[in-house]
């Protein structure tokens, strides 16, 4: 029987894994917490660990980040790799310096399993074909998502609702599909406006945060072992460049979770393909953790680049579901209950539009660094106020917004190995002050 101590590197069957995830969660309480977002059809949970410092509750400022595994039931190695990720993250929180900072400062959300049903009817050893890859109606789960190009008529399922329900809930940030078959990182759009000529060689179709999305994708992909290499899994199939691909250039599908995820709410969702063998033998797992595990923890950590922050109203209240464009990029995003905001962007300059029902709009600028995330509160003040004659909501043109002060516990936080590097001078100090070398690691 698996437990929080001893995971070993052979498949678990959904009574195995679920009695894992409620050891862990009685061992480490102050580290996990377990939740079930739904069930399945034939009735299995669809469990949902969380790893963070703050298990049970939001941590105000710091972002919520997912992995989703086995979304088709014939492809698990990414189900073994995620019980395998809890297990390392629990273990080594009091002795990696990494790991605590990344739990101290994000909410890890890990669903091992969405297709638990398909699974149960999988066969190990099986490379290639469809046994076990559907739910237990027959549905694939990966396009039963809404579709921002073409209308998805396929009936909505049960574990495909559930996930429509979780990510309606809680802003994800971030967030990784596992699937097997090929070792690629793939990232949106997964469908095209032409996607009724669906070929197998088809032309990219690419969002409008193509830098970041292709970024997350090298990010994964070079700290992998092997996929950075673009070898391919066949002679018959395609090698992709540095071992990243846009998903319609791959082939077009309708429906699928990335595209959902990104488009309906703002989160950067990216599908990682990472065993060529759908259900290779377990004796291979372990290699496929060795090869996984340093990619695993750094794409996570790429929820803190870019710019985050707060929508307040001018008394210094939160204003919930406010809308934020960064300029130049039509697929926009809201602020939480609490008025935060997060945002993937790499370096440089940025405007945002910010809208809220009663308010002025605003337009602030910003800027990206490498080193640290910007840290931009924006105060929208009631629309029956007009300000700012030449700017827009009291900006004037041209001129750089400056974050309002903030406390302390609202700043991002770095690891605790940065203290001695880092400068209360505001996002816009020098940033030759050492952070270089850090920051190369957590994003390198």
């Amino acid at each position: 029987m698996p437990d929080s101590q001893n995971l070993d590197f052979v498949y678990h069957d959904h009574e195995e894994l679920t009695r894992f995830l409620r050891a862990t969660s009685a061992r480490y309480p102050n580290l996990t917490a377990l939740y079930s977002i739904g069930k399945s059809i034939q009735g299995r949970d669809l469990w949902v660990m969380v790893v963070s410092s703050s298990p049970y509750e939001h941590m105000i400022g710091k972002p919520d980040v997912k992995y989703v595994g086995n979304i088709h039931g014939n492809e698990p190695v990414g189900r073994e790799m995620l019980l395998h990720l809890i297990q390392y993250f629990v273990s080594s929180y009091s002795s990696d310096q990494y790991v605590k900072w990344l739990l101290d400062n994000t909410r890890i959300h890990i669903l091992p399993t969405m297709n638990p049903d398909g699974y149960a009817v999988s066969k190990e050893g099986t490379c290639d074909g469809g046994q076990g890859r559907y739910n237990a109606r027959g549905f694939d789960l990966n396009r039963n998502f809404p579709d921002y190009f073409k209308q998805n008529n396929k009936r909505g399922q049960p574990e495909t609702d559930a996930v429509k329900d979780w990510i309606s809930k809680i802003q994800f940030v971030l967030s990784g599909s596992l699937h097997g078959g090929a070792l690629v990182a793939s990232y949106p759009y997964d469908n095209t406006p032409n996607s009724m000529f669906q070929t197998y060689s088809a032309a990219p179709s690419l969002t409008p945060d193509d830098d970041v999305l292709k970024h997350l994708s090298l990010v994964y992909a070079r700290n992998h072992a092997k996929m950075s290499r673009g070898v391919a899994c066949k002679s018959a199939t395609p090698a992709f460049e540095n071992g990243i691909t846009n998903g319609a250039a791959w082939y077009p599908l309708t429906g699928g979770m990335q595209d959902y995820n990104y488009v309906w709410y703002g989160c950067m969702e990216i599908t990682l393909e990472i065993s060529c063998c759908k259900f290779p033998p377990a004796y291979e797992l372990k290699k496929y953790w060795e090869d996984n595990q340093l990619s695993l923890i750094k794409f996570l950590a790429e929820a803190h680049r870019g710019v985050q922050g707060f929508v307040f109203d001018p008394a210094g209240m939160p204003i919930e579901r406010a809308s934020i464009k960064i300029k130049g990029r039509d697929v926009g995003f809201q602020t939480t209950k609490y008025g935060e905001f997060w945002r993937i962007l790499l370096p440089g300059y940025y405007k945002a539009e910010v809208f809220a029902e009663s308010f002025a709009p605003r337009e602030v600028e910003f800027v990206i660094v490498e080193q640290h995330p910007t840290l931009l509160n924006v105060t929208l003040q009631p629309s029956k106020r007009i300000e700012g004659i030449g700017g827009i909501g009291g900006v004037s043109p041209g001129g750089m917004y400056r974050p309002i002060p903030v406390p302390q516990h609202y700043r991002p936080q770095m690891p605790p190995y940065a203290a001695a590097a880092s400068s209360d001078n505001g996002i816009f100090s020098t940033i030759s002050n050492g952070l270089n070398s850090l920051y190369s690691n957590i994003f390198g």
